[in-house]
């Protein structure tokens, strides 16, 4: 039975894992990423609700007084 020839196992890993990272260098360098990210105001917006005039109150039967 012949011995496997393993010499040529160390350079075709090698050039695989190099290829792979050249392939996803230049996948990663068409990426578009955004150039210059605007900060964003931190501040609340106020939004106008049509219950926001109003005044309610709800009674719930435990908190009536007793009769």
């Amino acid at each position: 039975m012949p011995q496997l020839d393993t010499s040529t196992w160390l350079i075709t890993i090698v050039s695989m894992f190099l290829a792979l990272f050249i392939f996803f260098q230049i996948k990663m360098s068409n990426h578009p990423f955004p150039h210059n990210p605007s900060p964003k105001s931190m501040t609340p917006i106020q939004h106008k609700a049509p219950w926001d005039n109003k005044w309610t109150k709800i009674y719930l039967p435990l908190s009536l007084p007793l009769q």
